[in-house]
């Protein structure tokens, strides 16, 4: 038949949008052309596929091939089309049958010689076509791993267009050669959590005690101190105080890293909270996302549902730092491209590790700070005001004493995730009637209205307020907190204790009882 039908998927951000792949063969003089919004690299499929027809054996039309790519108005980005876009045009002259190739999505990008290359994003597409209602897909083999991640729909994985074509034909799969993994631009490392103990770091009680809450509720945490004292150890050791993902996020975080390039050909469902380290002088780009034409995730999406750790954070640019301002708040980020609005999942637990000043030397006894005035403004102004408003942690880190934990073995990592595992749930089953698990991410109206605090509590929220010590913003944070250390204590309710603990954490005090701060604050008035 002159006309026939492929179907395969176009993402917009991780959103999968099923596109249908028509091949119309009509009298005229031979020419190929391809309509739909394509953009450079889609529009070179019509030689990548005629070599590729051409070289696997099957005859290419010589007549006038329409190829059209539906809806017309979505625009097509990305080289994996090829494949349906080949088997639309064999339909359409009749060599495959076409009601068969109707009910089978399809990706990948041709070869020349009919190979099929691995592409980006083959989770997030395998999911999509799920959705849509597909019950199998046809995907390169290197992507056919990540593919099978998503359960109710069957995934094959093919090395060829050759095969592709027996398959649909019901024809015995010809053997060929092995698949070879593509050179990627972004290291699987990135996503790896250190294999670090929370037993290494003697001392350090108030450093434990921040990261644990931090762990617990999701809270960002913000630690500065001098060189060596810690601060890196402990934010390494806090990607293994969470709990593993659950399955919904398990797909979500993996239809990320898949789109980003971090999965390999024998991917598995990421079960582990992702930890992400970009260096300080990381750009705009490759923190938020971006990229000509479609936009592609950048570290912040690729932390979702995990941790992203900037050291040394006064030294990353001030611009690139504000820009998490608002994934900080919404949990995504959008990003506005002339071709179209791509939105990523970007809720992830924010660590910041700072020194004193440049020379990290200011209030330590291991040397004299030669920094000027202005030089320690400019340098703690890079961190902005709205960033440490929106993180609910800020510890300042002091070198550890020597022969400070002597006798007393520091408890691991594995002791501390029980805590705050028992901690996530009863936070989850605290908010069981709602669309949140934790407390970092309940508003502040919900959180008021449906689990006020009691009387003693909000008395001391409200003298902070009063006393300009809390902004608005930080009142509802330092109640969210006062819940995961309410959770972290194993009881139902937070105390006025507990609340003015929360305070101390955030707002960076040593922690002391509250009725020592009230005796030390009558002593001052007086």
């Amino acid at each position: 038949m002159p006309l026939a039908q492929a179907w395969s998927v176009a993402l917009v951000g991780l959103e999968g949008h099923l596109v249908e792949v028509e091949a119309d063969i009509a009298q005229g003089l031979p020419k190929t052309t391809l309509i739909g919004l394509p953009d450079a690299s889609l529009s070179e499929a019509r030689d990548r596929v005629r070599a590729a027809v051409v070289n696997s054996g099957q005859k290419f039309p010589d007549r006038k091939v329409t190829i059209g790519l539906s809806p017309a108005t979505l625009p097509k980005t990305g080289s994996h089309y090829d494949v349906a876009i080949a088997c639309a045009l064999l339909a359409a002259g009749g060599g495959v049958d076409n009601g068969r190739l109707r009910q089978t999505a399809m990706i990948g990008e041709l070869g020349l010689d009919g190979r099929i290359r691995e592409v980006r994003g083959a989770l997030a597409m395998t999911l999509a076509a799920s959705r849509s209602g597909f019950e199998r897909i046809v995907v390169p083999e290197l992507n056919a791993g990540e593919a099978r991640l998503v359960p109710g729909i069957d995934v094959y994985g093919v090395r060829s267009l050759r095969q592709v074509l027996a398959l649909l034909r019901g024809e015995e799969i010809p053997d060929e050669a092995p698949p070879r993994a593509e050179p990627r631009l972004m290291s699987e490392s990135l996503t790896r959590v250190p294999e670090v103990d929370l037993d290494d770091v003697l001392g350090q009680r108030e450093g434990r005690r921040a990261i644990e809450a931090s762990a617990a509720g999701g809270h960002h945490i913000y630690l500065h101190g001098p060189p060596g004292s810690g601060k890196t150890m402990l934010a390494e050791r806090l990607a293994g105080l969470m709990p593993d993902l659950s399955t919904d996020d398990s797909l979500e975080v993996s239809a990320v890293h898949s789109l980003a390039g971090l999965l390999t050909s024998d991917a598995e469902l990421v079960v582990r909270p992702p930890f992400i380290a970009p260096h300080h002088t990381a750009s705009l780009a490759s923190l938020v996302g971006g990229g000509s034409g479609m936009p592609r995730p950048g570290a912040i999406s690729c932390a979702h549902r995990g941790i992203l750790f900037i050291d040394e954070a006064p030294e990353m640019h001030p611009l690139t730092l504000d820009t998490l301002r608002q994934p900080l708040e919404s949990g995504f980020i959008e990003l506005h491209r002339a071709a179209a609005v791509a939105k990523f999942p970007a809720r992830f637990l924010l660590v910041l590790a700072a020194n004193p000043c440049p020379c990290g030397l200011t209030g330590s006894s291991n040397g004299v700070c030669t920094c000027t005035p202005q030089m320690l403004t400019r340098y703690r102004q890079r961190i902005s005001g709205p960033i440490k408003d929106r993180i609910d942690i800020q510890r300042q880190i002091e070198p550890a004493a020597r022969g400070e934990a002597d006798g007393e073995r520091p408890e691991s990592t594995a002791v501390v995730a029980a805590r705050v595992k028992a901690a996530r749930d009863r936070q989850t089953h605290r908010y069981r009637d709602t669309v949140w698990n934790i407390n970092s991410e309940i508003p502040g109206p919900i959180l008021r209205r449906e689990f006020p605090l009691d009387a003693g509590s909000q008395k001391v929220l409200e003298s902070l307020y009063a006393d300009g010590r809390l902004t608005a913003r930080g009142f509802d944070r330092v109640a969210r907190l006062a819940w995961t250390l309410a959770d972290l204590a194993g009881v139902g309710q937070p105390t006025a204790e507990l609340t003015h603990q929360a305070f101390q954490l955030r707002s960076g005090a040593p922690l002391t009882a509250l009725s020592d701060a009230r005796s030390v604050r009558g002593n001052s008035a007086a």
